[in-house]
């Protein structure tokens, strides 16, 4: 079983096109087999998007939870991401990620 983000977002959010690329650069250092990556276009999945509770996109929800109402820093989302995959006990070996931090890329 593996962790699911999704970055939550609209056609032509320039907010959201800078941020996803580093912001997915983390999701995908885990390895596909503990995370993985899903972006949902709110315009499409304008139901799915309410029922989570997304206000205001962009917005990164994990396992079907809203985690970050707004991008996070890439920083802040690997110590989620960590912190979900030690209480899965999947981050048994010691994963060096190395991250761009910034004030949301």
């Amino acid at each position: 079983m593996s962790i699911t983000v999704e970055v939550f977002s609209t056609p032509g959010c320039s907010t959201c096109a800078r941020s996803r690329e580093a912001l997915q650069a983390v999701v995908e250092s885990f390895g596909q087999a503990k995370v993985t990556w899903r972006e949902v276009n709110v315009v499409d999945e304008i139901d799915y998007a309410v029922e989570l509770g997304v206000v205001v996109p962009p917005s990164i929800a994990i396992d079907g939870e809203i985690v970050f109402p707004t991008l996070p820093t890439a920083t802040k989302l690997k110590e989620e991401l960590m912190r979900r995959l030690e209480r899965l006990g999947k981050m048994s070996e010691h994963t060096d990620i190395a991250v761009k931090d910034g004030h949301g890329y």
